[in-house]
């Protein structure tokens, strides 16, 4: 392991709360190149059988130790070659365990653009300022002062050469370790973030009027309401601040540096503390604490999209069927496609089903029954868009065969597939409303094979993603991606190429690479037959092999998720039971025989045969929940069709800080706020409810006018009614550009048909409609 990282362990192994030889055995995997999924499947012996959260927080961890330690290399560097570095400076950035404290050491050394004190300094003031500093009884500054005015050097008079001195002393006070440490405190613990209104903003910027008198301490300060003002400044609607108590601040500076209260030479020091405050380390220290408030709230931002991304992905598939899949539409009518049991596009047409005479929509419920026998087709996904209830309607009035189950199916994203390269390359001589189609079906078969052709963020169920550092967000959707597709595993010989990228050890080229091969050679008949794709060595067949499945190989193992390098230990196994693997695999009686502790050796322990036994008994299981069709509530299809004490089934959209958006099949999701969520207090909605999961809910309150819907998962839930007043004044639209659900801008869907569904939180502008401002309202109209 890198010596650099070895220093890090210590510090690490604490800060987590880990044994250090659990962190030391982690940290040199992910140096010889091995995966999080990889180290926590398959090395538990060496980690102490860590899982993925300790494997993924060792890592990033020491990726900040690392930037850190950079940052100091860099600082030494700098202070060397500009003879500054001291055998004592050294030592105190040697010393610094944060980079704040680094910056703070560095902060008198760093190169600055000439400033009030470097003009007080070339003036030839800065005796001055030792004198006033020293703060002596029997020194009168306005009489020593008299030797520094130099007209020369735009020092005309007394006073001008004590506010040069004071400048001096203003910055020498700004760019100390221990002021800025000590602020840096006070602004955490006391500070307030506000927000004021821009003057003669209030009309244009009214949809950030919650926040045109706001107040609230920095470090209680919700994520979704942090990034609302940050987005209200943005857009140059509000001015925001994050103050501390002032005479709290000039306090800690005058206690650090007024030695000798009721001197003179004192209260010169006290005007230059009073000054460095206000005008220079206070700005500094806001500007710190703004940016680590802002990535605190990003970090919240994304942990919440991260939990929703992983509940989508990993739902629960249907598996392979023959699947007819509708984009359903009124005016352009309903795009058709039949997929074989591998997601094969074999047939598309267009159905005249919800608008039109009579005559159409019978001769589509004779195509769709044409279609239903030719194709053997065994289940209808239907997308949740813009007439999906109407065209789930018709397909229920034609009466199939009563096995075949009517999914609608939550297309958010598909008309940013639709429009992809990825569908292009797939689909290039077909137009955005077959791959449309295409994606719907395939997303009711493999959800998670599906959406991973996509941008997390067009999915549809984050929470506030386009404030947020893009880097940091895409890392955790990108690691919530890995994680899932791992888990789950990959079918080798049928994956795209946009799976298998997210295998561990693979990546895009590599990826290219095997489906390049398999087009070329035909299917994988073993796992070892990865080693003859080009560039796929040794390292990464050993990251990979262990997720990839091959269903028909001539070893049962390949199907499992045994790792290679422990076939011969599974042979060995089989030997001393007098039986084959295979038989291994379908006898649960030889099983029961086996006795892992028996094959305990230096490099293999009991956590990887008890793995292994456990996949014996179910080789290649799929971790994902089994798929259970769901119906809306007959009858109930619009918003207008909705009365308030309804009690309705519905499924989680998206969950947010606030509460979690329901659809109940009318087009428009309703929201359960955090206090409806049940009857107990609810810190966090994600410990109550998660994205896909199917619930009750009554409706409370129903505003036709802004088409807006609140819920709730209460027993006995007070009835609101409908009542426009209390509806959110700032609600939000029912779609915004680049949302990724229907309803979004016909640019970005690709397809000029009208709008659907609203998106469920998804790139929402939290001023335009504002969810932190419904989440609010509801509040006020729970209190009233």
């Amino acid at each position: 392991m890198d010596a650099l990282h070895e220093r890090f362990i210590a510090r690490i192994a604490a800060a987590l709360d880990l044994a250090a030889s659990k962190v030391s055995a982690t940290a040199r995997l992910l140096g010889e190149g091995a995966t999080v999924p990889f180290i926590a499947r398959y090395r538990k012996e060496a980690t102490g059988s860590l899982d993925e959260v300790a494997i993924t927080a060792v890592r990033d961890r020491l990726a900040q130790l690392t930037e850190l330690e950079q940052r100091r290399e860099a600082i030494l560097k700098s202070l060397a070659e500009r003879q500054l570095l001291t055998e004592a400076l050294k030592a105190a950035v040697d010393g610094a365990e944060t980079l704040s404290a680094l910056e703070d050491l560095y902060a008198p050394f760093r190169p600055k653009r000439r400033t009030r004190a470097t003009i007080a300094k070339e003036a030839g003031l800065e005796p001055l300022a030792d004198l006033l500093f020293n703060q002596q009884a029997t020194v009168d500054p306005l009489a020593v002062a008299e030797a520094f005015v130099n007209a020369e050097k735009s020092v005309p008079d007394v006073a001008a050469a004590l506010a040069g001195a004071r400048d001096i002393l203003a910055e020498r006070f700004s760019e100390d370790a221990a002021t800025r440490a000590r602020l840096r405190e006070l602004y955490w613990e006391s500070g307030q973030v506000r927000s004021r209104v821009m003057l003669g903003k209030e009309a244009e910027g009214a949809k950030f009027k919650d926040y045109f008198d706001w107040t609230e301490p920095v470090s209680r300060i919700p994520s979704h309401r942090m990034l609302a003002m940050r987005r209200g400044e943005e857009e140059g609607f509000l001015l925001v601040r994050i103050t501390p108590p002032e005479e709290a601040a000039i306090a800690i500076l005058e206690g650090l540096f007024v030695q000798a209260r009721g001197t003179p030479g004192a209260e010169q020091v006290r005007l230059a503390a009073v000054d460095g405050f206000k005008r220079l380390v206070g700005f500094a220290i806001e500007a710190e604490v703004r940016i680590e408030a802002k990535k605190r709230a990003d970090q919240e931002a994304i942990r919440v999209f991260s939990e929703n991304l992983r509940e989508l992905l990993l739902a629960p598939a249907l598996g392979q069927k023959n699947v007819l899949a509708i984009d359903p539409g009124f005016r352009t009518g309903c795009k058709t496609v039949v997929l074989d049991r591998q997601g094969k596009l074999l047939h598309h047409d267009v159905l005249h089903a919800t608008a039109g005479g009579a005559q159409q929509v019978a001769q589509a419920g004779e195509k769709v029954r044409i279609l239903v026998d030719r194709f053997a087709i065994e289940a209808i996904a239907i997308g949740n868009g813009t007439a999906s209830r109407e065209t789930e309607q018709f397909i229920r009035s034609l009466h199939l065969p009563a096995g075949i189950p009517v999914v609608l199916v939550n297309e958010s994203g598909a008309s940013i597939y639709s429009a992809s390269e990825v569908a292009r390359e797939e689909f290039p001589d077909e137009d955005l409303t077959v791959r449309g189609s295409v994606s719907i079906g395939r997303r009711l078969m493999d959800p998670l094979a599906e959406l991973v052709k996509l941008d997390p963020k067009s999915i549809g169920v984050g929470q506030y993603q386009h404030d947020v550092d893009p880097n940091a967000l895409q890392r955790g959707l990108d690691d919530v991606v890995v994680s899932c597709v791992n888990r789950v595993g990959v079918e080798l010989n049928t994956a795209s190429k946009q799976l298998l990228g997210y295998v561990s050890g693979l990546g895009p080229s590599l990826a290219a690479n095997i489906v390049a091969h398999r087009n070329e050679h035909g299917p994988f008949r073993s796992r070892r037959d990865l080693l003859k794709v080009p560039r796929l060595g040794p390292k990464a067949f050993e990251q990979c092999a262990g997720f990839l499945r091959i269903r028909e190989a001539g070893n049962p193992l390949d199907a499992s998720a045994v790792h290679p390098e422990r076939y011969d230990l599974v042979d060995a196994i089989a030997r001393d039971l007098g039986c084959g693997v295979g038989d291994l695999m379908r006898d649960g009686n030889l099983r029961a025989r086996i006795r892992p502790e028996a094959y305990v050796s230096d490099e293999v322990g009991l956590p990887t045969l008890r793995d292994i036994v456990e996949e014996l008994a179910k080789p290649g299981r799929d971790p994902r929940q089994r798929f259970e069709a769901f119906a809306f509530q007959a009858g109930v299809e619009k918003i207008e069709h909705l009365q308030p004490g309804m009690k309705l089934p519905g499924i989680v959209t998206n969950v947010t800080a606030f509460g979690a958006f329901v659809d109940v099949g009318v087009h428009q999701d309703g929201l359960v706020h955090v206090s409806q969520l049940a009857d107990r207090f609810v810190k966090d909605p994600a410990e109550v409810v998660k994205v896909g999961q199917k619930v009750r809910v009554t409706v409370t309150e129903v505003d036709l006018a802004r088409q807006r819907i609140a819920l709730s998962m209460k027993a006995n839930p007070q009835i609101g009614g409908q009542r426009e007043q209390r509806s959110a004044p700032n609600a939000p639209r029912a779609s915004q550009p680049g949302s990724g659900r229907p309803g979004g801008n016909p640019a970005v869907r690709g397809q000029g048909r009208p709008s659907g569904r609203p998106a469920s939180g998804a790139g929402l502008d939290p001023g335009a409609g504002g969810w932190n401002a419904l989440a609010d309202a509801f509040d006020q109209a729970q209190k009233r």
